[in-house]
Parts: C-alpha cells; sequence; structure tokens
C-alpha cells in the first residue's frame, strides 16, 4: 500500500510556479501607449483655440444666451456633465447662472424623435423653436462625422447661432462647418473622450474667472 506524505504548505512543492510574464509586460506596453498618447492629445490643446471657445461661452453669457451640447454615447455623457459644470461650476453668489441644456439628457424626447422621425434629426428636432443668434451649440463627436452631430451645428449655424465643435480623428465634417473646432489627431476613442471631457473643466474655470475679472 502506498501512503502518500502529507504535504506542508510551506514546502517549494506548494509554492506556486511562476507563470510567463508576458501578458504582465504586454499590459504595461498598453498602459504606456494609452498614457503616451494621452499625454500628446493634452499637449495638442496648446495649439488649439481653446481661449475662443471660453470666450464665446462667456459672450453667451452677458446676454443671457443659451449654451446647446450634444453627443451620442461616451460624447453624450460628456454633453451631459459639461452641461452640469458650466452652469453649476461657473456660479457666484449674487450673479446670474449660464444657461446650458444637454440635449441628449432627455430619453422619452429622443427615442420618440428616433422612432417617429429619424435618429439623425434627434439634435436638430429639440433645436427648432429654441435656439436663436447668440446662442452657442458645442457639437462633440469624435469622429466629427456623426450624422446627427453635423446636422445639429448645420441647422445652428442656419439660426445665427456660434458653433464649436470637439472632434479626434483629424476633424471630421465638424472642421469645416463649425464657427472654432478643438481637434486632436488621434484615432483612439477613449483618448479622446478623455480629453473632451477635461475640456469641459478647462472651459469652466476659464468662464468663472472670466466673470469673477467682471465682478470686480
Amino acid at each position: 500500500m502506498i501512503i502518500s506524505k502529507p504535504s506542508n504548505p510551506g514546502s517549494k512543492e506548494n509554492t506556486p510556479k511562476t507563470t510567463d510574464s508576458k501578458p504582465e509586460k504586454d499590459m504595461d506596453c498598453l498602459l504606456r501607449g494609452y498614457l503616451g498618447g494621452l499625454s500628446h492629445c493634452l499637449e495638442e490643446l496648446t495649439a488649439q483655440d481653446i481661449c475662443g471657445v471660453a470666450e464665446l461661452i462667456y459672450q453667451a453669457y452677458t446676454r443671457r444666451r443659451q449654451i446647446f451640447i450634444v453627443g451620442n454615447g461616451g460624447s453624450a455623457s460628456t454633453a451631459s456633465h459639461m452641461a452640469r459644470d458650466l452652469r453649476i461650476g461657473t456660479s457666484l453668489r449674487g450673479k446670474p447662472r449660464l444657461r446650458t441644456c444637454s440635449l441628449a439628457d432627455n430619453v422619452a424626447f429622443i427615442t420618440s424623435l428616433a422612432n417617429d422621425v429619424n435618429y439623425e434629426s434627434i439634435f436638430t428636432e429639440q433645436l427648432i423653436g429654441q435656439i436663436e443668434p447668440g446662442d452657442v451649440l458645442i457639437a462633440i463627436s469624435c469622429s466629427g462625422n456623426s450624422a446627427n452631430v453635423v446636422r445639429a451645428a448645420e441647422y445652428a449655424n442656419e439660426c445665427g447661432a456660434s458653433t464649436v465643435g470637439l472632434t479626434g480623428f483629424g476633424g471630421g465634417r465638424l472642421l469645416e462647418i463649425c464657427d472654432i473646432c478643438v481637434v486632436l489627431s488621434s484615432c483612439d476613442y477613449g483618448q479622446v473622450e478623455d480629453v473632451h471631457l477635461s475640456l469641459g473643466h478647462i472651459f469652466s474655470c476659464m468662464v468663472k474667472a472670466r466673470i469673477e475679472k467682471e465682478t470686480v
């Protein structure tokens, strides 16, 4: 009869074997590559007209005009975030608040328009009867070619509003039609969306500083 010897938890026999470290190296390369691309995107902002965008928003504020923001998917969440930050993040006691509206928030309205009209018109239909000269439309699209976002920008231009594009992938159609377009060269959706979210924070800081300066 063969009797097995009890194992010792601390023995070498029970020490997990080291696995190939290639997956870990691959993940490290992905991390470094992503952060490198993100850093490059942020550096590109220094050559963009960020101050011009902030000034458009500030001028809309002084005239009590509205800021409309549109986007799909991740860009829709950025639109919601940006609308909140521009309204609340720039507020000062005793001063009127900036009027902002994300057109990506009303699910019932959006789905009814997509079902009854078409998806390409979900933002334009919301702008009808609302957007006016002096308002600002911020159009967010990583590719710059999202049909419903492009249509909204075109309609805003027709109505005499100012248009701002936030894009990646070299700009796309928004680069051609917007008054100011912040263009990133990256074709990585994650990196572009990260920077667009940061831009919302940057715009809020700049506009608030502008309001504070005029208040003094």
